[in-house]
């Protein structure tokens, strides 16, 4: 009993010294923590007694404020630590694209509607105006400015006055993140970041980073887009009435904007001038004679902006090329193959000639004018007549011109790129291609008469199709039978080239889409886009070489570096050279006497090219591609609804007048027009016109024969073997020999 008495004494006696030495410990700390206090005690000992705990009491309220102060500190600090400082500078800017000048602007695609700027190219007037209105000491305090707040805070007591006391960085903080910058925790947080932000950047960098997030309505963001959107101009040309404007809307960028109230946007103009001469940025003089000027803001009419068929090839070939990280931060230069003087030419030339159309007598569909009468929000879409143009650069694939509509805003469709209509005889040339790469000779003999039922392989039932012109001829040249765009002599050559070789070409030269694999097929009874009509016809003047189109050339990042260098020349062999420039020769007659002529006698086109009409059923679509040795450019008119356009509405007086006022804008130094020469050395022979074989005594007793200068990659490997006198095979390598007439 006694021995568990001892041991309970002891344990008392142990615990009374630790208590006294967690005691002792609390005090050395207290006494550590309020050092201050026990210094004030000593020094007003020997005050009153109510003095010196007036002095101590203070000095114990500053002590744990202090402390509160440091520790409050040291948690927002390490809360902003774990935001990004890089952030600040990163902005989800719009990417400009310009033209192939590279200087040409022509839209603005992907982020928000800001212009990235730096700190040197905004005009020193509009730095100091927002200087004056937003934080009149930024270059004098640091991140925070206790004297605003000191100010703020008297007047809030004195007056019951809310006067906000963030400096231009605590601004930049809150712009920059996302938190609750209303509550107190917000205002703590932004002042821990604004100090971190202050310690990574110079004041101009916070300055030109603050310009280029500032919110200034209509979606608007940084002073380059409010520069643009509301004067028309670069921040760089702002006047100073202009710059003080723009400062002065900035807290009530809707409710002040000029677009809304223009007379309350002056009045924030003029309080901003009297700020700046109070802080002596500008004289009264100059004060008095800025608020004096008119500004001249964006005019109603110029206010909305409009879409174009360019800009939207454009913005689906950067969502196929550029990453995702980079069409979200934008701030991209793209630099395009659009000619600015030929996309104009091409836009102003398909209104203007569909307009004409529309103005026909007895003209039976929706005029666009009609559509306009329509109230915006009762509109479908447009029913008026439609045109597309496809303008490519021979040598390099490079579209220069695209227009896919008469108006990107009232219809969005672009019939350039998706509006796949029925060629009808647009795709004969390749029919003759094919036939000329399988051994045809231009001048060699087709029939024109009547398709007779089962005369050609794959046809069904009595399928003869007719001549546009109802009439039928016995034989014609075949260069002939293209000039004329005869259907029947077509479809004999086509049924010589075989289907499944001419389906082959099709698909070499562009038309990669399912063609039917039926003898209509010869007359270009599929459907295709103008696109693809353009990349085609570029084989002709090329010697049956395609490059394949596109329409960027290069993308660089904000900093100049190359993010995309563009694909270049992507050139392949789609016939033989022989061929092609066979085809060109015929398509240049139909440009000087068949169905083109009149680009010579009524449009005075007089440079060398090559084209062809088209025209489907019923006048449905209208039809020309054509080229010069430097572009091609095909043109389509139709109804959207596939409806029959105009009486005798033919590829030659719809379409045609619109090439021809594309091409004429080309500029000469740009697009030479050379002569549209071969490019391979000819061979004269003697033909049989029959075969297309070189001709033999047999053919030259039945008056077959007939001299021919033959591309060298043509050249028959093997004598007529209709009239199999002396026949004989050419040994490859061999040229053959030209038999004379006897």
């Amino acid at each position: 009993m006694a021995a568990k008495k001892t041991k309970s004494a002891k344990r008392k006696t142990a615990k009374k010294a630790t208590n006294r030495k967690r005691q002792k410990q609390r005090s050395t700390f207290f006494s550590l923590l309020f050092w201050p206090v026990t210094l004030v005690d000593i020094a007003t000992k020997k005050w009153h007694p109510f003095w010196n705990g007036c002095a101590r009491f203070i000095t114990t309220c500053f002590v744990i404020g202090f402390t509160i102060s440091l520790a409050a500190g040291g948690f927002y600090w390490v809360r902003a630590s774990s935001y990004d400082l890089d952030k600040v500078t990163e902005m989800p800017a719009r990417s400009i694209v310009y033209a192939n000048d590279g200087k040409t602007e022509i839209g603005t695609v992907h982020g928000d509607n800001r212009l990235m700027l730096k700190f040197n190219q905004v005009a020193p007037s509009f730095k100091q105006a927002l200087i004056a209105r937003e934080d009149a000491r930024f270059y004098k305090h640091g991140a925070i400015d206790f004297r605003g707040l000191v100010r703020a805070f008297s007047r809030f007591v004195s007056r019951g006055k809310k006067e906000g006391a963030s400096t231009i960085t605590m601004q930049l903080a809150d712009n920059t993140y996302s938190y609750d910058g209303k509550s107190i925790d917000g205002k703590l947080l932004e002042m821990a970041l604004a100090i971190r932000i202050e310690n990574r950047y110079s004041k101009d960098e916070i300055l030109e980073n603050y310009m280029n997030r500032i919110f200034w309505g209509h979606s608007i963001r940084g002073i380059e887009s409010a520069s643009r959107t509301y004067f028309e101009k670069p921040a760089a040309q702002l006047s100073l009435s202009e710059a003080a404007m723009l400062a002065g809307i900035i807290r009530g960028p809707n409710t002040f904007s000029p677009f809304v109230d223009y007379q309350a946007a002056k009045n924030q103009r003029n309080v901003t001038l009297g700020r700046m001469v109070h802080y002596g940025f500008v004289t009264q003089d100059e004060s008095d004679l800025a608020k004096a000027e008119e500004l001249d803001v964006r005019p109603n009419g110029r206010r909305i902006i409009h879409d174009s068929y360019a800009m939207d090839a454009i913005r689906r070939d950067l969502d196929v090329i550029l990453e995702r990280h980079n069409i979200e931060m934008g701030g991209l230069k793209v630099t395009t193959t659009i000619d600015p003087t030929l996309q104009k030419a091409a836009e102003l030339s398909v209104e203007k000639r569909l307009h004409t159309v529309e103005s026909r007598s007895g003209y039976k569909h929706q005029t666009r004018s009609q559509f306009l009468q329509i109230p915006s929000k009762q509109r479908t879409a447009p029913k008026y007549i439609q045109g597309a143009v496809v303008c490519i650069d021979n040598k390099s694939g490079a579209i220069r011109a695209i227009v896919g509509g008469r108006n990107a805003d009232e219809s969005k469709f672009n019939r350039a790129l998706y509006g796949r209509r029925q060629i009808g005889s647009i795709f004969k040339p390749f029919v003759y291609m094919t036939a000329f790469d399988k051994g045809m000779q231009p001048g060699a003999w087709v029939r024109d008469s009547r398709i007779r039922p089962g005369e050609i392989k794959g046809s069904y039932g009595n399928w003869s199709p007719a001549n546009s012109d109802r009439t039928y001829e016995n034989m014609m040249t075949v260069r002939e039978a293209l000039a004329r765009s005869r259907n029947t002599a077509s479809v004999r050559i086509g049924d010589y080239a075989q289907i499944e070789n001419v389906l082959e070409t099709a698909r070499k030269v562009g038309f990669d889409q399912k063609i039917p694999d039926t003898p209509a097929t010869y007359l270009g009874a599929f459907e295709a886009t103008p696109q693809q009509v353009a990349q085609a016809y570029s084989a002709f003047p090329n010697g049956g070489v395609i490059y394949r189109p596109f329409i960027i050339a290069q993308i660089t990042d904000a900093e100049g570096n190359v993010v995309y260098p563009g694909s270049g020349a992507m050139p392949y062999q789609a016939a033989k050279t022989g061929s092609a420039w066979s085809v060109s020769n015929t398509l240049q007659e139909v440009t000087s006497r068949g169905t083109a002529a009149s680009l010579r006698s009524t449009y005075d086109y007089e440079v060398p090219c090559g084209g062809k009409t088209g025209t489907t059923d019923n006048y449905r679509d209208a039809w020309f591609a054509g080229y010069t040795s430097s572009l091609t450019c095909a043109v389509w008119v139709g109804m959207d609804d596939n409806k029959p356009t105009v009486h005798r509405g033919y590829g030659s007086t719809l379409a045609l007048p619109i090439w021809a006022d594309v091409m004429k804008a080309a500029n000469p130094s740009q697009y030479p027009a050379h002569s549209l020469e071969p490019s391979l050395p000819f061979q004269k022979i003697r033909l049989c016109r029959y075969t297309s074989q070189v001709a033999t005594p047999g053919c030259e007793q039945q008056r077959t024969a007939y001299t021919a200068e033959v591309p060298s990659d043509l050249i028959p490997k093997h004598t007529c073997d209709n009239h199999p006198v002396r026949a004989q095979v050419i040994q490859e390598g061999t040229p053959p020999r030209a038999i004379p007439a006897r």
